[in-house]
């Protein structure tokens, strides 16, 4: 984790974002760049990919992100001369900035990611948030928020299979790495209409929940306001990927020991929200659950919404129940929910 902080930012492996800035090729033009963090060699590679239409796209790396902006800057900066535009200051600017590691948003995500109690040097503008004592423990479910809090696992192998799908209405993790099956049902009939409370869901849901620290474990997703019984809640987003790919990304988190978190959308697709999902991740498990997911179709697709089963009160935490399917005494994961009829174990 070393070199993947400064002072100011933490460059997680996987981060993207894209920024509409001055053209290096034509004075007084903007065009796109996609940023992001790429591993090479166990160190921090960041990338630059300027897209530009009736230009070929151009594709920049550096070893620190304002080693690669300055490559933009610069030619940026010549071409305002050149028009007699304001004149561009490369110097004063900084390249964790225009990569948006700085935009509050994006820090109060980053600080909450497993594993960044390890960046010492960096300055935290929210409070710590640790997930996991170091050092790091190996999850047998791929998910942090399903392992006690003082325990400690040996890792052993698993592998994500297509083969190994259980076709059934509740969901199912494939093997024993956290992908979760969404059910089959649709959203209950007391919504009136499907795509209405979608797009209602969509506009409202950063009113809806907030994250903070969980009895459960790790951090959980709590009711910013009083929900009512069958609201959408939250979208489960992440990419969406097929089985093929699936197999190789869980590997390669494996590798990583990074925390999966994959929810199976239908018997071909899974998403994927171990780097790129968002807050509805961090929903906890209980046995005596007060939201479900549910499996949504829409004119663009399948979704995976949380909906609420129960009218939840403000402050509450939200949790639903994995249904995680039976597992041995040795791979058995306890649960920790403290719900009156917890069944002590999540498999």
């Amino acid at each position: 984790m070393a070199a993947f902080h400064s002072a100011n930012a933490i460059f997680p492996v996987g981060y993207r974002a894209s920024r509409i800035y001055w053209s290096t090729r034509q004075g007084n033009h903007r065009c796109r760049y996609l940023c992001s963090v790429e591993e090479n060699e166990g160190q921090p590679e960041f990338v630059v990919r300027m897209i530009e239409q009736g230009y070929d796209d151009l594709v920049l790396t550096g070893a620190s992100p304002k080693g690669v902006w300055d490559k933009i800057l610069e030619p940026v900066a010549d071409r305002r001369n050149e028009s007699g535009t304001l004149k561009l200051f490369p110097v004063y600017l900084k390249g964790e900035d225009l990569f948006g590691f700085t935009v509050t948003a994006v820090t109060r995500i980053v600080e909450s990611l497993p594993g960044v109690e390890a960046c010492d040097r960096y300055t935290f503008r929210f409070g710590r948030n640790p997930l996991m004592e170091l050092p790091l423990a190996i999850n047998p479910t791929g998910s942090a928020r399903s392992e006690p809090k003082a325990c400690s696992h040996v890792k052993r192998p698993h592998t994500l299979s297509s083969t190994g799908i259980v076709s059934s209405k509740s969901m199912q993790t494939v093997g024993s790495v956290g992908v979760v099956e969404a059910p089959e049902e649709v959203i209950p009939k007391q919504f009136a209409s499907v795509p209405f409370q979608y797009r209602r869901m969509k506009a409202e849901w950063k009113s809806n929940v907030y994250l903070a620290r969980s009895r459960i474990q790790g951090l959980g997703l709590y009711a910013a306001r009083d929900i009512e019984s069958h609201t959408m809640v939250i979208e489960y987003i992440g990419t969406l990927i097929r089985n093929e790919v699936a197999n190789r990304m869980e590997k390669m988190y494996e590798s990583q020991n990074r925390g999966v978190y994959m929810f199976r959308l239908d018997s071909e697709h899974v998403v994927d929200a171990t780097i790129t999902g968002g807050p509805a991740r961090y929903i906890n498990h209980s046995c005596a659950p007060n939201c479900i997911a549910e499996a949504v179709s829409l004119e663009r697709g399948d979704k995976i919404i949380i909906s609420s089963c129960r009218n939840i009160q403000r402050g509450e935490e939200l949790c639903y129940d994995y249904k995680f399917d039976l597992e041995d005494d040795q791979h058995k994961i306890p649960c920790h929910c403290g719900a009156v009829n917890c069944r002590k174990w999540m498999n």
